[in-house]
């Protein structure tokens, strides 16, 4: 319970590598680029974008200066290259695109593959998957490992998911750890949890203000 209740330093997004700043929850706050598998905030691409404007230059990732790829067959070769050399990032958008085409036994496969090398969204989406049954058996003890693994890795979702079981257990005690935790990561959801608790009498008054 130790390492599983330790308060990670930062979500597991970390920070743009080009501002430094932690990259926003929201997904659609931030870009991601399979020519260096880095993820960059809005700011930064944008200010990029500015910079390309003016100097009349060609479109390039914001960070490594690769040039946009505009064919799909170049897009492809340059995933399938990351992928050979394992890159955890690369496995894991793999595995997701498998997923949205409902091929879920290979998205299982390129999610594994993604968590082995400790991707902790890959990780959370294999919880969701021994869960559902998708590409592979349900399996409680599975999907519990790779949530705490997701959670222990700085994923706020997984953590308030953890949150949310504890709570339909009644273990209020390690529920309310759980979304102290993902409320101080900045998820909302966690926060508004924590409201409803706080008015059962479940979460103190500090514990709660230390939370926001």
């Amino acid at each position: 319970d130790e390492l599983l209740f330790r308060q990670p330093e930062s979500s597991y997004f970390g920070d743009c590598p080009i501002c430094c700043l932690p990259l926003p929850l929201d997904p659609r706050k931030s870009v991601s680029y399979f020519c260096c598998s880095k993820v960059v905030c809005h700011g930064c691409m944008y200010a990029n974008r500015i910079r390309e404007y003016k100097e009349k230059l060609n479109p390039s990732c914001p960070f490594c200066r690769h040039l946009y790829t505009e064919s799909k067959e170049e897009s492809d070769r340059q995933k399938k290259k990351r992928c050979e050399a394992n890159d955890p990032f690369a496995l894991r958008e793999e595995g997701r695109t498998h997923f949205v085409d409902g091929e879920y036994e290979r998205a299982f496969e390129y999610f594994t593959k993604a968590a082995d090398f400790g991707d902790v969204e890959a990780q959370f989406n294999l919880s969701l998957m021994y869960r559902e049954g998708l590409g592979v058996e349900k399996d409680e003890k599975m999907e519990l490992y790779y949530a705490e693994e997701a959670a222990i890795g700085g994923d706020p979702i997984a953590r308030c998911s953890l949150g949310c079981k504890e709570g339909e257990n009644g273990r209020y005690y390690r529920a309310v750890k759980h979304f102290i935790i993902a409320a101080k990561l900045g998820h909302d959801g966690s926060i508004q949890n924590l409201k409803e608790l706080y008015k059962c009498g479940y979460v103190s008054k500090e514990d709660f203000a230390s939370a926001l």
